[in-house]
C-alpha cells in the first residue's frame, strides 16, 4: 500500500494542497494517519479524492457528496470501506510524478522547448506547474520524448503522438475493463452496492485488474513493435544491407 505526504498526494491526484484540506475539513476525505508528526495518506485517500473531484465536476454540491458517502459507508466497517477504496485507488504504475525545472527541460529538449510546446505539454497533462518549475506526471514518458527528440523527431510531433497514444491506450484499457464491468458488476443491477460480506471479494477484483490490464497492454505493445518495425523501416534496412554488401565486394 502506497503512502503519501500531503504534497505527494497533491502531485499524484492533481488536486491542490489547499483543496485537499478543504475536502478534509468538510468531511469528504478521511483524516490521514500519523507517522510521528507527519500526516500520512494512502491509496484509499487517493481514491476518495478522485471520487470527490469527479462528483464535483458533475455538479454535485459538498452536502450532496457528503450524504452519498455517508450512505455508502452506512452498515460497513471503516476497514471494509478503506479496503475497497484502497483497491480502487491503488496506482497502476510504480513511477511517481517528479519535479522538473525549466533548466532541466532546456537541457533535455534544447531549442525544441518553445512556449507553444510547453503550453501543449501542460494542456496534455504531461507537465503541471509547481511554483516556478513543473512536475512531470510521468517521468518515463518524459524520457521517451527526450529520446525521440534526440533521434531528430520535432518535439511538437512527439507531443501530438503522446496525445494520440493516450487516446488509443485509454480505448484499449476501457475495452478490457469494460468486460469486467459487463460480466462482474452490471449483472448486479444499476443500484447495487456490495454488502459488508461482499466488500473483500470486490476489493480483490479491483486489485487484480491493474496487473491484468498492464500485462495485456505490455504484451500487445511488444508483439506490435516486433511486427511493425520491419514493416515501417524494413525497406531502409534492406537498402542499407545492399549498400554494405556492394561496398564489401569492391
Amino acid at each position: 500500500m502506497a503512502e503519501y505526504r500531503i504534497d505527494d498526494l497533491a502531485r499524484v491526484s492533481g488536486v491542490s494542497v489547499r483543496n485537499i484540506r478543504v475536502y478534509q475539513d468538510r468531511g469528504l476525505l478521511p483524516a490521514p494517519g500519523r507517522s510521528g508528526r507527519t500526516a500520512v495518506y494512502t491509496d484509499a485517500h487517493l481514491s476518495r479524492l478522485r471520487l470527490v473531484t469527479n462528483m464535483l465536476g458533475r455538479g454535485y454540491a459538498f452536502a450532496q457528496i457528503a450524504e452519498m458517502l455517508a450512505a455508502w459507508e452506512s452498515g460497513r466497517s471503516l476497514a471494509d470501506v478503506l479496503g475497497l477504496e484502497e483497491a480502487m485507488g491503488a496506482s497502476w504504475s510504480t513511477e511517481m510524478p517528479a519535479p522538473v525545472t525549466i533548466r532541466d527541460l532546456r537541457r533535455m529538449f534544447g531549442g525544441e522547448l518553445t512556449p507553444a510546446n510547453t503550453r501543449k505539454a501542460l494542456d496534455l497533462g504531461l507537465l503541471r506547474r509547481q511554483g516556478v518549475g513543473f512536475v512531470a506526471t510521468s517521468p518515463q514518458l518524459l524520457a521517451a520524448g527526450q529520446e525521440l527528440v534526440r533521434l531528430g523527431v520535432p518535439l511538437s510531433e512527439v507531443l501530438d503522438l503522446a496525445a494520440e497514444l493516450q487516446r488509443e491506450v485509454d480505448h484499449v484499457a476501457s475495452l478490457l475493463i469494460g468486460l469486467v464491468r459487463r460480466y462482474v458488476l452490471d449483472p448486479k443491477g444499476p443500484d447495487w452496492l456490495p454488502s459488508g460480506d461482499e466488500v473483500p471479494y470486490y476489493a480483490d477484483v479491483f486489485r487484480r485488474l491493474p496487473p491484468v490490464v498492464t500485462s495485456a497492454l505490455t504484451a500487445a505493445a511488444a508483439r506490435s513493435t516486433a511486427r511493425v518495425i520491419p514493416e515501417i523501416v524494413g525497406d531502409r534496412l534492406e537498402a542499407l544491407l545492399q549498400v554494405t554488401t556492394s561496398d564489401q565486394r569492391k
